[in-house]
């Protein structure tokens, strides 16, 4: 049985695999359950010294993905992302306090045109070495944001009470990197 090398050692700069990688959201919806998408188009960058890093991305706003095609079109619409005026959703961290494996990142999150602080909390794995000799490390993060202050709006109201969809959405990131040659 072979071991794992593990190092901690994040100088360089590392890529986001699209394969092992994803982007998503959840939303409450009709007051009863979270609705779910994702964005499979994007780029995420770590830029590394030592333990500490830097992160950015870009999400493709036309990529969203839902199980219902007439709901992913309205999403592109100006009701929502307005992916024509405003295609990409951009985040750049602008502090990291890490703890062992715990990671608490501030960031400038763009959606929209409208660009806002979040806090995004976590982990970040060990880097280990795969079998093919590339060196990678893992990042999951969570946050909450109100779609209403990047301009997601589009709202209607239930007949008992409430509205169609929380304001509150909680985007989630499972990256897995690759640190470049």
């Amino acid at each position: 049985m072979s071991t794992i090398e593990k190092t901690q050692d994040l100088t360089g700069t590392w890529g986001a695999d699209p394969i092992h990688s994803s982007l998503g959201f959840a939303v409450k919806h009709m007051v009863v359950s979270s609705f779910r998408g994702t964005l499979p188009k994007f780029e995420a960058t770590l830029t590394g010294e030592g333990e500490s890093f830097r992160l950015s991305g870009v999400a493709q706003a036309a990529s969203i993905e839902t199980a219902e095609e007439n709901l992913t079109g309205h999403l592109q619409s100006p009701d929502f992302f307005d992916v024509e005026r405003t295609p990409e959703i951009r985040l750049e961290s602008t502090s990291v306090e890490r703890n062992g494996g715990d990671v608490t990142i501030g960031a400038d999150l763009t959606i929209k045109g409208t660009t806002l602080p979040v806090v995004l909390r976590g982990e970040i794995t060990d880097v280990a070495s795969d079998p093919y000799g590339n060196e990678r490390v893992g990042l999951t993060l969570a946050t909450t944001i109100n779609r209403a202050d990047f301009g997601l709006s589009w709202n209607a109201p239930m007949p008992g009470g409430g509205f169609v969809l929380s304001n509150d959405v909680k985007l989630t990131a499972e990256l897995e990197f690759v640190k470049a040659a």
